[in-house]
């Protein structure tokens, strides 16, 4: 027995988020678009207490400004701005590698679009755009977690910090691809 109590909000987003990975499945040759976004915030955010919050915008962008790890993001009135702008730009290589994909979501999390659920939602977005461009996925686990923050905080100026915690999840899923007979790269 355990003294732990667990928050619902916390059971319906792990169920949601499973909703999101088949979602992504579905539409990982998709371009990525605003739409697409929004609708895996939206999915991901569906049912829990955050979502009978007016305020909170669940599947759309923020309308409060909001802060990661102490850092200001993106005031509100710009983000559709941000965004659109990050998105045309990754949209218009015509082959994305691994760092491409590491940009992208670095300066996703610097815009911080959404209320909550940004690291979530970017990292989603990563494992479509992965499957979309034929890379190996990644999972960024909790023993891994700390090794990603660092990398997000010093992504460009030293990449190898995200790019081999990155590299080294991919090796974990790949793992498992194998064990299942899951041709990959």
């Amino acid at each position: 027995m355990t003294d732990k109590s667990v928050n619902v909000d916390d059971i319906i987003e792990t169920v949601n988020h499973f909703r999101c990975i088949d979602f992504i499945i579905d539409r990982a040759q998709d371009k990525l678009s605003e739409s697409l976004i929004k609708e895996i915030h939206s999915i991901l955010k569906s049912g829990t207490s955050d979502s009978r919050k007016s305020w909170f915008n669940v599947g759309d962008y923020k309308k409060l400004p909001n802060e990661v790890g102490g850092e200001q993001t993106c005031p509100p009135e710009e983000v559709h701005k941000q965004i659109k702008q990050l998105i045309s730009k990754y949209n218009a290589k015509k082959e994305k590698e691994l760092d491409d994909i590491l940009d992208f979501h670095k300066r996703f999390e610097e815009i911080h679009p959404f209320q909550d659920g940004n690291g979530r939602v970017g990292r989603l977005i990563m494992f479509k755009e992965c499957l979309a461009d034929g890379i190996v996925p990644f999972i960024i686990t909790n023993d891994l977690k700390m090794f990603y923050y660092r990398g997000l905080k010093n992504w460009p100026e030293i990449p190898g910090y995200l790019r081999d915690t990155c590299l080294t999840a991919q090796d974990n899923y790949a793992a498992v691809m194998d064990y299942f007979k899951i041709r990959h790269k």
